[in-house]
């Protein structure tokens, strides 16, 4: 075996190498001579993402190691997940977004163009990888900055970035996939450094046809690949269209709601309230708003509650205000299912008269509105509710409609709250309180570890609520003492186990699994089973290393190769 023409790949450049694999990969005097501990390495990484000012600057820094030394990179992330993570997706993945096309400087992904219609197929024979999971945007609708177009190629870059970190896929298993289906942003087309195509944004029919052509493709090129729809401005029909012939799913609408119900379940324990006294009022009817909902009403109907009862719980608001069968206007069909009939001919136009009337005992934002759960609605939460349930969800931190300082102290420290974005702990009455963060990597990343691992074909939506319902049980017991609602996300990468194994369960009790290794499993098996499936940045040295050792031993045993110079 000669190693003369071997071209070194992202994860060669690593100085934690020794000169014997260092020589194999043909990167020695490529890399200076020091042969260094990871911790150092890690030193040196803090210290340089200390020196850069604005979180931009250190999102960029990071995209460069990541593009240069993978393996130390997600040794920083799995290290550093909570001061990494708020730096590589929310809330500073909005600002890299609304600053791709300005800051490019090397592919993270791919791109399939409108104009690349009828050549989608050939074009991924350009991906020189595996692909096991994809996510995929056309930038329509990132996070609540709006229509991004390409610009929202950060979304699938950082998604993935937490599904390898977090759940432990392999880096060079994934597929950051950006759809340029054109852009309603005059503003990015007029930009003479934008990098998408200067077209509006192509009709729901062209967009339907692309999207058949796009989910062909992934899957006669990598057939099973799991695809993760992402930031749609309606993602209701793609998801609708493929989840029961593809391995898809929405995080938008299915991984928010796991996240949230997760939150939801462990909240309304310590309410003391009964599920069938919960009154739950959502500012925001939007897809993600939706999702979360229906989400909520299957965990109401595990507790014994109908359908139709359960449903009565939700009292939605949009910016017309409650949404109402009587109020008017055609409402879009996905709000249809919580309209409300109750009413007696009344219209309540805002959030303030919904709450009013409701008294609700959940006030839940997914409204992208910042600051709308105002001092007075947190007063009357409080005034209402022992422990009244708020969850202002929506990114970025902007955005959120309030902060953990203002839902403790307008309900004199009895919230029970969760965020989408992360807020800094507070000391309040002399205790430190963490608001918790109803934040999607807690489940995406499981979500897509346990489907790859048990090879299902489909997603079902009884895999989407093991997932929350494996999350809600994953806290240990200083965190139930302390009241969390969430896992410390210093353990996330046990989280992820514990919510794969969750849906690898599902699926097998949906008949939609096809891993025959795993048959028959017991829990603790599965356990062992799915940590040696994960990859480990923290072992890639030692498993190089090893690699390497063995071949200098058989080198050794059959002569020397020439012109490999070990």
């Amino acid at each position: 075996m000669s190693t003369s023409h071997r071209t070194p790949e992202t994860g060669d450049y690593d100085t934690s190498h020794s000169v014997a694999v260092r020589t194999l990969h043909r990167t020695r005097g490529l890399l200076p001579p020091a042969v260094e501990d990871q911790g150092i390495q890690l030193q040196r990484c803090l210290k340089q993402l200390s020196q850069k000012e604005k979180s931009i600057d250190k999102y960029l820094y990071l995209s460069g190691l990541r593009n240069t030394n993978v393996h130390l990179f997600y040794r920083l992330v799995t290290k550093h997940i909570k001061e990494i993570a708020p730096l590589i997706y929310t809330p500073t993945v909005g600002d890299a977004c609304l600053q791709w096309s300005h800051n490019y400087v090397q592919p993270e992904g791919l791109y399939l163009s409108y104009a690349d219609k009828g050549y989608v197929a050939s074009i991924l024979h350009n991906w020189p990888q595996h692909a096991e999971i994809t996510v995929v945007t056309d930038g329509s609708r990132i996070l609540g900055l709006g229509d991004l177009g390409i610009n929202g190629m950060g979304i699938p870059v950082g998604k993935l970035a937490l599904y390898i970190g977090c759940a432990g896929i392999r880096p060079e298993a994934t597929l950051p996939l950006m759809l340029d289906l054109g852009t309603g942003n005059k503003e990015l087309r007029d930009d003479p450094l934008y990098m998408g195509s200067r077209r509006e944004k192509v009709s729901a029919q062209e967009e339907q046809e692309f999207m058949d052509e796009v989910m062909i493709a992934l899957n006669e090129k990598w057939p099973g690949i799991v695809v993760q729809f992402e930031d749609f401005k309606n993602p209701f029909p793609a998801l609708e269209r493929y989840q029961q012939k593809y391995t898809c799913f929405n995080d938008d609408i299915q991984g928010t709601g796991a996240v949230v119900l997760a939150g939801i379940i462990n909240a309304v324990k310590k309410s003391g309230v009964p599920v069938k006294a919960q009154r739950a009022v959502f500012m925001g009817a939007g897809s993600a708003g939706v999702g979360v909902a229906k989400q909520i009403v299957q965990f109401f109907m595990q507790e014994g509650l109908t359908e139709r009862q359960a449903r009565e719980c939700f009292w939605l608001v949009d910016t017309k205000g409650l949404v109402t069968n009587d109020r008017g206007d055609r409402l879009a069909e996905h709000k249809i299912y919580f309209s409300r009939n109750d009413n007696a001919g009344k219209q309540y136009k805002n959030l303030a008269e919904v709450v009013e009337y409701v008294k609700p005992t959940i006030l839940m934002g997914l409204s992208t509105i910042g600051g709308i759960f105002t001092p007075e609605l947190l007063t009357k939460m409080g005034d209402w509710n022992k422990r009244p349930i708020i969850f202002p969800l929506s990114n970025p931190s902007a955005n959120s409609e309030c902060t953990f300082e203002e839902a403790i102290k307008y309900t004199n420290g009895t919230a029970l709250f969760a965020s989408g974005s992360p807020f800094p702990p507070l000391v309040y009455g002399g205790n430190l309180l963490q608001p918790g963060q109803g934040n999607n990597m807690y489940v995406f990343p499981g979500i897509g570890l346990g489907t790859i691992l048990s090879k299902a074909t489909v997603v079902t939506q009884s895999m989407i609520y093991a997932s929350a319902n494996a999350l809600s049980t994953a806290l240990n017991p200083s965190e139930i003492a302390q009241d969390w609602l969430y896992p410390e996300i210093a353990r996330i990468r046990e989280v992820s186990v514990i919510v794969a194994m969750g849906v690898i369960r599902a699926a097998e009790e949906a008949g939609v699994d096809r891993e025959t290794r795993i048959k028959g499993m017991n829990d603790e098996e599965l356990e062992q089973w799915v940590r040696s499936k994960m990859y480990d940045p923290h072992e890639e040295t030692q498993r190089v290393e090893h690699e390497v050792h063995h071949l200098i031993e058989d080198v050794a045993g059959k002569g020397s190769i020439r012109g490999s110079h070990l």
